[in-house]
């Protein structure tokens, strides 16, 4: 029998969302060209150059980001057996507060009905093992614009009773600024209490000119924020929480990073090194608490990775940093489609299967739990 399939890092726009964007007059938002070619997503405010025609403006998006059927297919094609989809970014933090609440409730109340439809479909009588259909789960999208902290915290408790919900997905600002900002302590708290995973993602949350401003992004495209600054920005953001101590107040906290955790495998030494050595710190006579807990405790502790890294270098610095049995796969779909032939495999898909395979060729056991069984366990997907 093949080993499980579980993609646990997959996003879908439902249809609340995309209703919600196409109303939108300002970035984010959707346009739909007058020729009935793909609706297009600006999602930059460098996207929304008046200079360029609207019809020009954002990245297309086209049924593979909206169409669950099309989501279904790509599964199929590549093996999948399960999915847990997610709101991709901006998720829902350029809301209004007065409306943060109410388009939380029906976007993940779509996520919940999409799998519930889905389920039902492939297994009315529910009596096939996971690896027997195809099945979808979900993390939900938190409110975190709302003007209350008791908002996000009450959609986070009603999401655990969702029967498809399996946790929630954030971006690296959470209330604008940073992970470690001590008002998000309420929302770190409710995700302990309720035993809920956070998917940790980024989403452009370096500058420009950290890669050469607009003339780079003309001559290299989003090469260097998609490949340098997403990682960057996860390694910055959680490394922020853990000198805040948000680890060593809320121990139990459970977050799954993207892209492997960004550079913080590779760099948790370094990190570790520096901390041991900061004079502000008052284990070395300042005044500054300091992280109680060592980067490679949270590490092995509080942290989950995914596997959408594409070589094994750096699934080895993964497994040597968190634990193999803390190691997801994921596709990333639908971004990084193939640009020629569209009908067959994604290369991006495919190079991770093979990193996969050729990190574990000789133990079957650890591949097949990256694969699939290790979320199957972590998620609870019955």
């Amino acid at each position: 029998m093949p080993p499980l399939i579980v993609d646990i890092h997959t996003h879908v726009y439902p249809p609340a969302y995309m209703e919600m964007l196409r109303a939108r007059k300002s970035v984010p938002y959707v346009h739909d060209p007058a020729d009935d070619a793909d609706p297009r997503l600006i999602i930059l405010s460098s996207d929304d150059d008046p200079s360029i025609p609207i019809d020009e403006r954002g990245r297309p998006v086209d049924s593979s980001y909206w169409n669950i059927d099309v989501k279904l297919a790509f599964m199929r094609r590549h093996g999948i057996n399960c999915s847990v989809i997610s709101l991709a970014n901006p998720w829902l933090d350029f809301l209004e507060p007065e409306e943060a609440q109410t388009w939380a409730q029906r976007i993940n109340d779509d996520l919940e009905n999409t799998c519930a439809r889905v389920n039902k479909a492939g297994d009315p009588d529910k009596t096939l093992a996971l690896h027997e259909k195809e099945s979808l789960f979900a993390f939900g999208a938190l409110p975190l614009s709302a003007p209350s902290a008791d908002i996000v915290v009450n959609e986070i408790k009603r999401l655990k009773t969702l029967p498809h919900l399996r946790g929630v997905i954030m971006g690296t600002s959470g209330l604008g600024k940073g992970l470690d900002d001590t008002q998000l302590d309420p929302v770190w708290g409710a995700l302990q209490d309720t035993g809920s995973l956070l998917f940790l993602h980024p989403h452009y949350g370096l500058p420009d000119e950290a890669f050469g401003g607009s003339d780079a992004m003309n001559r290299y495209g989003h090469v260097l924020p998609l490949a340098l600054g997403f990682p960057l920005e996860t390694t910055i953001a959680v490394t922020r929480m853990l000198l805040a101590g948000v680890f060593d107040r809320f121990p139990r906290l459970k977050i799954l990073l993207a892209h492997s955790g960004g550079t913080l495998p590779f760099l948790a030494g370094r990190i570790e090194s520096c901390i041991h050595h900061e004079r502000k710190f008052i284990a070395n006579g300042g005044d500054v608490p300091g992280p109680e807990r060592s980067v490679w405790d949270v590490l092995k502790t509080n942290i989950y990775l995914d596997a959408v890294v594409y070589g094994t270098a750096g699934l080895q610095a993964a497994m040597t940093a968190s634990g193999t049995d803390r190691l997801l796969f994921g596709t990333d779909h639908p971004f990084f489609p193939p640009l020629a032939d569209k009908e067959g495999e994604w290369p991006s898909v495919t190079t991770n299967y093979k990193a996969i395979h050729a990190t574990f060729d000789k133990d079957g056991d650890a591949a097949a739990a990256v694969l699939g069984g290790n979320a199957a366990r972590i998620l609870d997907l019955k």
